[in-house]
C-alpha cells in the first residue's frame, strides 16, 4: 500500500481512506475503513471518465454483475454509488495474496489445496452461470487465497448470456491471453464453457505453476491457445483427465462447472475447505496479514468522527485525474531477479505487500505487474485474413485472425509514407514555438482501419537528447499507457521524437522505444508512430493547452 498524494482524496462516500493500493486504467483501488471499523478496497474511476455516459454504462453494469453473483467463493460488493460526481464500488477486504502471487512465493499448490480451489471456483461459476451471466477473465490474479476459501473476482467484464447487445462493438472478445477459450478469442460467441476453459488453465498453473499455454507475446499466446494442445506438465490422474476435458477446443466437450465441483468435491467444496486448505506457509502469511489489517492506523483516523452516509464529489485535483506520472509511481517496481513476480520483501503495519490482492482491485491491484498469466501487449498486430479486436483489461489489442489452415503469424505491416527517413538538415536543436504546448485527438491503427482511442501529447522546449514531452494514450476501454518522448531531430517539416514507455505503465502497454513523428497540418499536428507492435498508429491532434 502507498500513502495517500496530497491530491488525493481522504474519503469517499463513507469510507475513510487509509492508503492506495493500486491503480489502473478503470480507476485507483484505496483501503478504507468505515465509521463501524470494517476494512474494505474502494474502487474509484479515474475523473476524467466521469462524464462519459458509454464508461458509466458499464460502470453501472459491472456492480449490477457483481451485486447478482455474491454469495459462497466470490467476494460481496458491500456498497456502491454509481450516479456520484465521481462513482465509486467498495467490496470487502480479503487479508489474502491472489493466486498468481502465492504460487510466485511457494510455488505449485499441494494436491488437497488445489482440489479445494478448483472445486470452489467451479462452485462459484455454477451460480453465476445460473444467473445468465458468463465471467469471461477467470485466471490466477482473479483469484483470491483466504482461510475460509478460494474467493473469484472481478466480474467487471461479466456479460448476460441472453443479452442482445452490448457495451463493446461486434468482434470484440473480452479477456486474458492464455486463459481465454478459442471461440472467445476468435469472437464466435461466449458461453458458459468459455469459463470452464479458463477453469482448466487455472487448474494447470495451480497444480504446476505454469500456464498450459506458456509464451511472452499476446500473438504466441493466442496462437497456441487456438491451435495447439495444452502443456500439462506433471499433472497426473483425475487432475490430468480434467484440465484436458475444460481445456477442450470444442466448448461442447467441456464438462459443466457443476461437474467439475461434484467430481472433485462429491460432498461440497466447503468440506474440503473445513479441514484445512491451505498449506501452512501461507496459513502464517495470512493469518499475519489480517493481525496487520486489525492494527493499521493512519493519523487521519485516529479521532475522525463518523463520515456522512451519503456520497459526494471526491476531491481529485487535476494531476490525479491524469493518473499517475512517472515522477509519482503508483505501481510496485518489478522484483529483484530471483524472486518470482512478488517482492520478497514481509508485509508491515504501514505497507501492505504489493501482491496482496482485495475484492475491489478488478484490474487495479494487479495492473503494473508482471504476472504469469501475462496480459497482451498493446497493439500487437497477427497478420491474417479478416479483423479481431482482442481487448483485454486495460489495453486494446488489434489483431488479424488466425489463418484457416494454421499458419504461423505472418509479418508486420509494412511502413507508411510518414516512416519514411527525415532529411538530415534540421532547422536547429530546439523546439519552435509552432509545437510546444498540450494536443489531443483521436486516432486510428492499421492504416486507419482500427479506432485506438485518444492521444495526449505534451511538448515542451528542450534540446536534442533532451526529454521535449510524453504521450498519454487512453484506450476505447480506459486503459492508459504512457511514452516519454525526448527530441531527436528538428527538421524543417516535422518533430523526430524517441518514444519509450514510462515504468510505471501497466503490464499491458508496449514499453519498447520507437519513433515518433509531429508534423503541423493547418493549425493542427499529426502525430505519427513506427511502432509496428502498436499497427503504427496516428492521429490528427489540436491545441487545447498553449505553454
Amino acid at each position: 500500500m502507498q500513502p495517500l498524494e496530497a491530491d488525493e482524496p481522504t474519503s469517499v462516500g463513507p469510507y475513510r481512506l487509509l492508503g492506495r493500493l493500486g491503480s489502473g486504467g478503470m480507476g485507483r483501488v484505496y483501503l478504507g475503513r468505515s465509521a463501524g471499523g470494517r476494512t474494505v478496497a474502494v474502487k474509484v474511476v479515474h475523473p476524467h471518465f466521469a462524464h462519459d455516459q458509454e464508461f458509466r454504462a458499464r460502470f453501472r453494469r459491472e456492480v449490477a454483475a457483481a451485486r447478482r453473483v455474491g454469495g459462497a467463493w466470490t467476494a460481496p460488493i458491500l456498497d456502491a454509488d454509481p450516479e456520484a460526481p465521481v462513482p465509486w464500488v467498495a467490496s470487502a477486504y480479503v487479508a489474502g495474496p491472489s493466486l498468481t502471487a502465492a504460487v510466485a512465493d511457494t510455488g505449485p499448490l499441494p494436491p488437497h489445496s488445489v482440489r479445494a480451489l478448483v472445486a470452489g471456483l467451479a462452485e462459484a461459476l455454477a451460480k453465476v452461470h445460473e444467473l445468465g451471466l458468463v465471467h469471461r477473465d477467470v485466471k490466477p490474479s482473479n483469484v483470491l487465497l483466504t482461510l475460509d476459501g478460494p474467493l473469484l473476482i472481478d466480474f467487471g467484464i461479466a456479460r448476460a448470456t441472453d443479452a442482445t447487445a452490448s457495451l463493446t462493438s461486434t468482434g470484440v472478445s473480452v479477456g486474458s491471453p492464455g486463459y481465454m477459450a478459442p471461440e472467445q478469442i476468435l469472437g464466435k460467441g461466449v458461453t458458459g464453457a468459455a469459463d470452464v476453459f479458463s477453469l482448466g488453465a487455472v487448474l494447470v498453473y495451480a497444480a504446476t505453476g505454469n500456464p498450459p499455454f506458456p509464451g511472452e507475446a499476446a500473438v504466441e499466446l493466442l496462437y497456441k491457445v487456438v491451435h495447439e494442445e495444452p502443456e500439462l506438465g506433471g499433472l497426473e490422474g483425475d487432475f490430468r483427465e480434467l484440465a484436458a476435458a475444460c481445456l477442450a477446443k470444442d466448448p461442447a466437450a467441456r464438462p459443466a462447472p457443476g461437474d467439475v465441483a461434484r467430481r472433485l468435491a462429491p460432498e461440497g467444496a466447503s468440506r474440503l475447505v473445513e479441514a484445512g486448505w491451505l498449506p501452512p506457509r501461507l496459513v502464517e502469511q495470512v493469518s499475519r496479514r489480517a493481525v496487520q489489517l486489525l492494527n493499521l492506523e493512519t493519523a487521519a483516523d485516529a479521532g475522525a468522527k463518523a463520515l456522512e452516509p451519503a456520497s459526494g464529489p471526491v476531491g481529485f485535483s487535476r494531476a490525479a485525474a491524469m493518473g499517475p506520472t512517472p515522477t509519482q509511481p503508483d505501481v510496485p517496481p518489478p522484483s529483484p531477479p530471483g524472486t518470482g513476480n512478488t517482492p520478497s520483501q514481509e508485509p508491515t503495519a504501514s505497507s501492505l505487500r504489493p501482491g496482496w490482492a482485495s475484492a475491489g482491485t478488478v484490474t487495479g491491484q494487479e495492473e503494473g505487474r508482471k504476472e504469469q498469466d501475462r496480459r497482451p501487449r498493446r497493439g500487437a498486430v497477427l497478420a491474417g485474413v479478416g479483423a479481431l479486436a482482442v481487448v483485454t483489461a486495460g489495453s486494446l489489442i488489434w489483431l488479424l485472425p488466425f489463418l484457416g489452415d494454421g499458419g504461423k503469424p505472418g509479418p508486420s505491416p509494412t511502413p507508411t509514407a510518414t516512416s519514411a527517413t527525415p532529411t538530415a538538415s534540421a532547422a536547429s536543436s530546439s523546439v519552435p514555438a509552432r509545437y510546444l504546448g498540450a494536443w489531443e485527438g483521436r486516432g486510428a491503427a492499421l492504416n486507419g482501419v482500427f479506432p485506438t482511442g485518444t492521444f495526449h501529447v505534451t511538448v515542451k522546449q528542450a534540446a536534442v537528447g533532451e526529454k521535449v514531452g510524453e504521450v498519454r494514450h487512453t484506450d476505447p476501454l480506459g486503459g492508459v499507457c504512457v511514452d516519454a518522448l525526448t527530441l531527436k531531430q528538428v527538421t524543417r517539416k516535422q518533430l523526430v521524437l524517441r518514444a519509450a514507455g514510462i515504468k510505471t505503465n501497466h503490464a499491458g502497454c508496449d514499453q519498447a522505444p520507437h519513433i515518433v513523428r509531429l508534423t503541423p497540418v493547418g493549425d493542427d499536428l499529426m502525430y505519427n508512430s513506427e511502432s509496428s507492435a502498436a499497427g503504427r498508429p496516428e492521429a490528427r491532434l489540436s491545441r487545447i493547452e498553449k505553454p
